[in-house]
């Protein structure tokens, strides 16, 4: 196995067990809600708990994978995940949320650490390639969330489940140590984190115009992506009357449509469109058929709702690595990696104001539907705003 296949072998490991960690409590929502005694819809309140901890991880990683070494602060996240899901075991309200905010400061650098070993690994050549299969890794762990999770808590309760995820983390941090030492050379000891580092990529997104615009629009898309994921099982088994396994089929159907979707995207903004038009078209689609899952019914048979919502799999967890290619195409020359960085941060406030409002909405009206209509129309206004704006950007271009 080649250095750079091993990278990539690595990487894509732990994005997707820290994925799945993530997702592992908002699969079997109504489960544990029940056994908590809390509102289902509570889960966007755990989902913005712990995204509140990965943009705040977020900020720091780039100073930690210097001093640390990236497959090291991996293992690090790796741990942090293990750690959390144990606490989530503990029959408390408040142990959960300290759990949420401990797995998302495990969950926050894996991002900017599994880049930064991918970008002195793989060649220029196949360097988009490389980054989009390892941006699989998170609706693959999603998808591993729909279908392993439910099931096991079904078999031998919730808390097994939990545990036994959290074992898995343990063992891919163990599994990667093998090649810590090789992919961690560059690592600098005597590196020291600022806050001018902090501030740093903010700055530029503040500075620069289109960038602007990026993390705006990553902002809802990451919060439609985290909606659909963390609601749709609650969705599906609570409002509609789907059985919990079966539910996760569904979460699992919206994942792998979004493992597929996220090269086909990439394909298709490289070859035919403009990352910009790309995205806007994604929006106007997320809209559609968000819309659609708001009118899903127990009237429906299943094979049409999982069609409905591989549909909208593919486009609101289908958009990333469109939009990491629209920020690298306009971000100042040199200056790519500190963009993207700045541009993630908005990106995890996202998911962690977004969820919490879709929640807030869901208890408010007593319908999921209603929340999905709203993310349709918020959808919809963002792609009529990505396409006014691609207009303008074209009238003044050379």
């Amino acid at each position: 196995m080649t250095r750079a296949t091993a990278a990539l072998a690595v990487t894509t490991a732990i994005q997707i067990a820290v994925a799945l960690a993530a997702l592992t409590l908002p699969a079997i929502a109504p489960v544990v809600a029940r056994d908590l005694g809390v509102p289902t819809s509570m889960v966007g309140s755990y989902l913005s708990a712990l995204y509140l901890g990965a943009s705040a991880a977020a900020l720091v990683g780039g100073g930690l994978v210097l001093r640390l070494g990236a497959i090291r602060l991996s293992q690090w996240g790796l741990v942090l995940c293990a750690l959390a899901l144990l606490l989530a075991l503990a029959p408390s309200v408040v142990a959960v949320v300290a759990a949420a905010v401990l797995l998302g400061l495990g969950y926050g650098p894996i991002t900017p650490a599994s880049s930064h070993v991918l970008a002195r690994t793989a060649t220029a050549r196949n360097m988009a390639l490389t980054l989009s299969i390892k941006q699989t890794g998170v609706p693959a762990g999603m998808a591993l969330a729909g279908i392993v999770v439910p099931p096991l808590a079904v078999a031998f309760g919730w808390r097994v489940a939990v545990a036994s995820v959290a074992a898995l983390c343990a063992a891919v941090a163990l599994a990667a140590q093998p090649l810590r030492s090789a992919l961690d050379a560059d690592r600098d000891r005597r590196a020291r984190i600022s806050l001018a580092q902090l501030v740093a990529g903010l700055r530029l997104v503040a500075t620069t115009p289109r960038l602007r615009t990026a993390a705006a629009v990553s902002f809802i898309y990451s919060g439609m992506q985290m909606c659909t994921t963390g609601f749709i099982v609650a969705y599906l088994a609570d409002e509609i009357g789907v059985p919990l396994v079966a539910a996760g089929v569904g979460l699992t159907v919206a994942s792998v449509a979004g493992v597929v979707a996220r090269i086909a995207w990439g394909a298709v903004a490289d070859r035919w469109l403009s990352p910009h038009r790309t995205l806007a078209l994604l929006g106007a689609l997320m809209a559609v058929f968000s819309s659609v899952v708001a009118l899903l019914s127990s009237a429906w048979p299943f094979a049409a709702m999982l069609i409905v919502l591989a549909a909208l799999g593919a486009t609101a967890i289908g958009w990333n690595g469109v939009y990491l290619a629209e920020v690298a195409r306009v971000a100042p020359a040199g200056q790519a990696g500190l963009a993207t960085g700045g541009c993630l941060f908005f990106t995890f406030v996202g998911v962690v104001v977004c969820p919490a409002l879709f929640g807030w909405a869901q208890r408010a009206s007593g319908s999921y539907a209603v929340s999905f209509a709203g993310a349709a129309a918020v959808c919809g206004a963002v792609a009529l705003w990505l396409a006014a704006g691609g207009r303008a950007a074209a009238a003044t271009e050379p």
